[in-house]
């Protein structure tokens, strides 16, 4: 599979390539053509074979719909997930900012659709634009190192180092780090909504 490298920001390559396979391999399980994919997913038909192809740059939001579509969740595409009692996680950098920041998915619930706990750092300048997760998803943040800059609903809220904070993620909103120092936080994501196949409308 040619994999085109990813921009300066974004997802990093090697998870658009692991993406791309699982994506492809469980649609091909489920028996689903890649236009009944994208139509149960709410996708254009060409981004999904981008994807599939590790050629596309999409949102984690549509990384998230297409995981939904197939009746499982972004942790699992993602090869975060674990089933033990006692599970250690298994850290995926899943993007990169324009300025050096990342990323990182630790460690996921067990459950389908469960909590995601994510170690996000922004370097001067990094800024991370995200669209709408369905309606009742939230995260929760714990500022631990820095000044991270929330912007929702057309405002602005800092967050100063040992700071914490509930966000209402199903609007639009960004992560920014305007200042001079690097800003380290541990998120953690509930993704609301049905998780099922059986359950998806197209």
């Amino acid at each position: 599979m040619r994999v085109v490298p990813a921009a300066d920001h974004g997802p990093t390559a090697p998870f658009l390539a692991h993406i791309g396979s699982e994506l492809r391999a469980r649609r091909r399980a489920a028996g689903l053509t890649a236009q009944e994919l994208a139509a149960r997913a709410a996708v254009s038909r060409r981004m999904l074979t981008q994807v599939e192809q590790g050629q596309a740059n999409p949102s984690l939001v549509t990384v998230d719909k297409l995981a939904r579509a197939l009746g499982t969740d972004f942790a699992a595409l993602a090869g975060a997930g674990a089933t033990e009692p006692v599970a250690p996680g298994h850290p995926v950098e899943v993007w990169r900012g324009a300025a050096g920041g990342s990323a990182t998915l630790h460690v996921t619930s067990a459950q389908l659709g469960g909590p995601e706990l994510w170690d996000w750092v922004l370097a001067p300048g990094d800024r991370y634009q995200a669209e709408p997760d369905p309606p009742g998803s939230e995260e929760l943040l714990l500022v631990l190192a820095g000044t991270l800059t929330l912007e929702v609903d057309r405002r602005s809220v800092t967050l100063a180092s040992g700071a914490s904070a509930r966000l209402a993620s199903d609007r639009a909103y960004a992560y920014a780090n305007p200042g001079a120092e690097p800003v380290r936080f541990a998120r953690v994501v509930q993704i609301a909504g049905p998780r099922r196949l059986d359950r998806l409308r197209a």
